[in-house]
């Protein structure tokens, strides 16, 4: 199969290259310098194939390459801009259209308070971007529609209203605001924006297991992986893990079962909960509804407390976490998860460790990856963490305890969900939030991100041998 059709754009495909180089280096444990050669690598010769010229192109590789290094260790956020790859984009902002009449009424110089609009000798308006606050006021009076405002696609992918254009004209992120979800880095039609990557970090505990650290390093899988991964089988992928150097692989969907089992009996307690599996999610609440954070649920994620649950059993353990989520690189930093998750990879990084190994997934024999129940795998997708804690409930018999609950399907969806509760106008006991369109199937680290995702996780659901959280819990200590 083609490497390219392994994504779903271009922008990923060039990403995963840079990762992969520098992956492979790292295992060869080659010098800085050595790693400074990965744009003259990506891009050889002198004819440019994605931009004005091969020197820019290698330029912003070069930038890339620092992310996938850990890039700036003085900003927290794991996402950045590329500021010399932010410049193709038009000005941001709103401006007057061929559709403008020259009209009599001036209705858009009426409306605007700061005195930004003007007529040359046609009558055509022109506005003052010096003077303009974009309002929107003279857009909303031009009875032609002449006015637009024109967003970048990274400003319209971001629902957090995070991103704003500097003086620069370049994409700039309020770190406040943002919540890692990674929208912006999947939407920027020329990867200006890109996700830190830890990716050296899981080199080095890879490399030092297979030459005898006493420990042993686990992988720790979100169950959306069952759609990612289409042209090899999910067996095969559990195998190429273990040959690239874990010692066990994990479902994070156990942890799932464990956050449904705990959750459900949290709800019956308090009555009203949050949920807290989706970082991105609970950072929303924290920075835009500040009052509703004593109803976040208190649990760990399910990375989280499967995590906590394999580090307490097993002496010496190691673990890495594996999913789409560019969110859970800031959950893994924070005090409450630090301890149990040592660092945090996207299938995007994982595509790139099993080219910088050389490992054909489609070679290998089938491996077997067994510990969750199906409401624990349905945690992938929108909705599934809803049923699952529904479950909980009927499983703890507490019939008498109705679930109401929100399902939020992206940050949109949350935003209005919790503006609701917070005005006592919603009628839900649970709100499920999912900053991600879909849920996890529509995170930022997926190799693809197609409609069929949803139908794969159901059915990846059903195939569990354990149909029930209890039946899960039961037999846990199989991870170990």
């Amino acid at each position: 199969m083609s490497e390219v059709r392994k994504f779903d754009t271009k922008v990923q495909y060039l990403k995963y290259k840079v990762l992969r180089e520098v992956a492979r280096m790292a295992w060869k444990d080659m010098s800085f310098e050595k790693v400074l050669d990965i744009p003259k690598i990506i891009v050889p010769g002198k004819i440019p194939t994605m931009r004005c010229c091969v020197y820019k192109e290698r330029a912003i590789i070069e930038e890339q390459v620092k992310l996938a290094m850990g890039g700036n260790k003085d900003n927290p956020n794991v996402i950045e801009v590329i500021d010399i790859a932010c410049d193709e984009c038009p000005a941001a902002g709103y401006e007057v259209t061929a559709s403008c009449r020259g009209c009599l009424a001036h209705r858009c110089e009426q409306a605007c308070k700061r005195g930004a609009i003007s007529f040359d000798y046609n009558h055509v308006a022109h506005i003052d971007k010096t003077k303009c606050v974009e309002c929107g006021q003279c857009a909303k009076a031009c009875p032609y529609s002449a006015i637009v405002n024109h967003k970048r696609p990274c400003q319209i992918a971001c629902k957090v209203k995070a991103i704003s254009i500097n003086q620069d004209n370049a994409a700039s992120i309020d770190n406040e605001k943002c919540i890692a979800c990674g929208a912006c880095v999947y939407m920027c039609p020329f990867g200006a924006i890109m996700d830190k990557s830890f990716i050296l970090n899981v080199v080095d505990l890879l490399r030092e297991s297979e030459h005898g650290k006493n420990y042993r390093l686990y992988a720790v899988v979100a169950p959306s992986v069952s759609s990612q991964f289409r042209y090899a089988k999910l067996g095969q992928v559990i195998t190429g893990l273990k040959k690239l150097g874990f010692h066990t692989v994990v479902e994070a969907a156990l942890g799932a079962d464990m956050v449904a089992d705990m959750e459900s009996k949290e709800l019956v307690e308090k009555g009203f909960l949050t949920s807290s599996c989706c970082p991105a999610f609970v950072k929303y609440i924290k920075s835009a509804f500040p009052e509703m954070i004593p109803n976040i649920s208190h649990n760990l994620s399910p990375m989280a407390a499967i995590s906590k649950y394999i580090k307490a059993t097993t002496e010496n353990a190691k673990v890495v976490f594996i999913g789409p989520c560019t969110a859970k690189k800031m959950e893994v930093q924070l005090d409450s998860v630090k301890p149990y998750v040592d660092a945090a990879l996207t299938f995007e990084e994982l595509q790139a460790l099993f080219d910088a190994r050389e490992i054909d997934l489609t070679t290998l024999e089938e491996g077997v990856l067994d510990n969750a129940s199906y409401f624990g795998r349905i945690f992938a997708r929108s909705g599934g963490l809803s049923e699952a804690v529904e479950e909980g409930l009927k499983e703890h018999n507490d019939t008498d305890f109705p679930l109401k609950a929100e399902v939020c399907n992206g940050i949109e969806e949350c935003r209005a969900a919790l503006l609701k509760k917070s005005k006592n106008v919603l009628n839900a006991n649970f709100i499920e939030g999912m900053a991600c369109v879909g849920g996890c199937i529509g995170g930022a680290g997926c190799l693809t991100h197609e409609e069929k995702s949803k139908s794969e996780v159901d059915a990846y659901g059903r195939e569990a041998l354990e149909k029930t959280i209890s039946d899960a819990l039961s037999v846990i200590t199989t991870v170990s």
